[in-house]
């Protein structure tokens, strides 16, 4: 049974109001519920009647795999906002710096794909290419990469931003990296050598 994790760091962020925040939360808490509802189904499904073109036990693996990429993705965009943003210092910058070239072309090539993707950017950890990469997300559990550890999410639903920039995305992708906590990056980087 998954529980929602309360995320005090998304209160008063620069740029992005409490209204926002708070409406984001709630689908956040959905995704959870819906993840334990469709657990609880999974345990009476007949599974003799598996099929790959229609039943139950593969509409509800699919959408299993939608509620948990909305929980992981939320938990990862949440987790790193509350800070005061700019450019990282510590391990995020060594190795952004490593595998990108600098901030500026990491910032530039993030903004992009959360320009041209209907839903997420990614930023991972790929252990088979032994360094960072962004990857799009149009829905919850789309584009998924094997062997690849979720460092940071960028939402760009337009949930994420409505309230706030209208259909400007642009502005709000800008507001996004002013709110990122690099200290929380550097965390989730530790493993990197």
């Amino acid at each position: 049974m998954l529980e929602t994790k309360k995320f005090e760091n998304i209160r008063g962020l620069n740029g992005i109001s409490e209204k926002t925040m708070e409406e984001h939360y709630k689908l956040y808490e959905g995704y959870v519920k819906k993840y334990n509802e469709i657990e609880e189904k999974l345990k009476g499904v007949d599974l003799s009647a598996a099929n790959q073109v229609s039943s139950e036990i593969r509409a509800l693996i699919v959408e299993r795999t939608f509620a948990l990429g909305g929980v992981k993705n939320h938990e990862s965009y949440f987790g790193i906002l509350g800070g005061d943003g700019g450019e990282p210092s510590g391990k995020a910058k060594e190795i952004i710096d490593r595998d990108f070239g600098s901030f500026e072309k990491f910032k530039a090539l993030l903004a992009a794909i959360g320009m041209s993707s209907r839903g997420w950017a990614f930023v991972v950890y790929d252990f088979d290419l032994n360094k960072l990469a962004i990857h799009p997300g149009d829905s919850q559990n789309t584009y998924g990469v094997w062997n690849a550890e979720l460092i940071m999410a960028l939402d760009v639903y337009e949930h994420a931003y409505f309230l706030d920039f209208g259909i400007k995305r642009a502005d709000y992708i800008e507001t996004f990296f002013k709110n990122i906590d690099w200290k929380k990056v550097d965390k989730s980087l530790e493993f990197v050598k």
